[in-house]
C-alpha cells in the first residue's frame, strides 16, 4: 500500500504494483484485501457547505484498476472504510455465485440489472419526467430516489409522488425506485 500516484511515472510504477499483486495471487484462490495493490490518496475539499450525506472526505484508499475505495478523515479511516467496503462486495458476490476479480486485474464494468425497471413499463419514463423532473434518466433495479438529489431527506419527492400519483411511499425506507414504482402500479385500477 502507497500513496497514490501523480504522473505518467508514478501511474507506471502502480501498474506494475498491480501486476506484481496479480502474480502472487495466483497462489491462492480465496482473496483477501492484503491480497490487492492498494494506493492512497488525498483530495481537495470543496469549501462550500454540502448536505452532510454528500460531504466529500479527504483521504481515499483505493484497489489499484477495481472500482471499490474507501473515504475517510485519515489515511487509517480511509483503509479502514475500504475493508468494509470489500467485504460487502465480496459477500454480494458470493451472493450471485460469482467470484472476485482477481488482484490487479481490471475487471470489467457490471451495469446492474433494469428488469424490474422494465417491468413497469412506461410508468419509469412518466415518474422520470415527473417526479425527478429529467427529459430522460437512467435507471437500474437499484437506482433510488437518494440518486437523484443533494437535500438531506427524500420529503419533497415523497410528497411529489403523493401528490401526482396518489400513493404514499414514505414507509419505503431503502426509497428503491423498483419499488416505489411497483406500488404506483398497484395502486392504478385494472380495466
Amino acid at each position: 500500500m502507497a500513496l497514490y500516484p501523480s504522473g505518467l511515472t508514478h501511474r507506471l510504477r502502480w501498474q506494475a504494483f498491480a501486476l506484481w499483486k496479480r502474480l502472487l495471487s495466483y497462489r491462492k484462490r480465496d482473496w483477501e484485501l492484503g491480497d490487492y495493490p492498494v494506493v492512497f490518496r488525498t483530495q481537495e475539499i470543496d469549501p462550500k457547505p454540502q448536505p452532510k450525506r454528500l460531504q466529500m472526505q479527504p483521504h481515499i484508499a483505493q484497489i489499484v484498476n477495481w472500482w471499490l475505495c474507501g473515504t475517510g478523515e485519515t489515511l487509517a479511516e480511509a483503509l479502514a472504510n475500504l475493508e468494509e467496503v470489500f467485504r460487502n462486495a465480496s459477500a454480494a458476490r458470493k451472493a450471485e455465485t460469482k467470484l472476485l476479480p482477481r488482484p490487479g486485474v481490471n475487471p470489467p464494468i457490471e451495469f446492474a440489472s433494469s428488469t424490474r425497471i422494465e417491468a413497469v413499463g412506461e410508468l419509469s419514463d412518466d415518474f422520470i419526467h415527473k417526479i425527478l423532473e429529467y427529459e430522460w434518466a437512467m435507471i437500474s433495479d437499484e437506482s433510488s430516489l437518494w440518486d437523484f438529489h443533494s437535500e438531506e431527506t427524500n420529503d419533497a419527492l415523497i410528497e411529489k409522488i403523493r401528490l401526482v400519483y396518489g400513493v404514499d411511499v414514505s414507509d419505503i425506507e431503502s426509497a428503491n425506485l423498483c419499488e416505489i414504482l411497483e406500488r404506483i402500479t398497484q395502486s392504478i385500477p385494472k380495466h
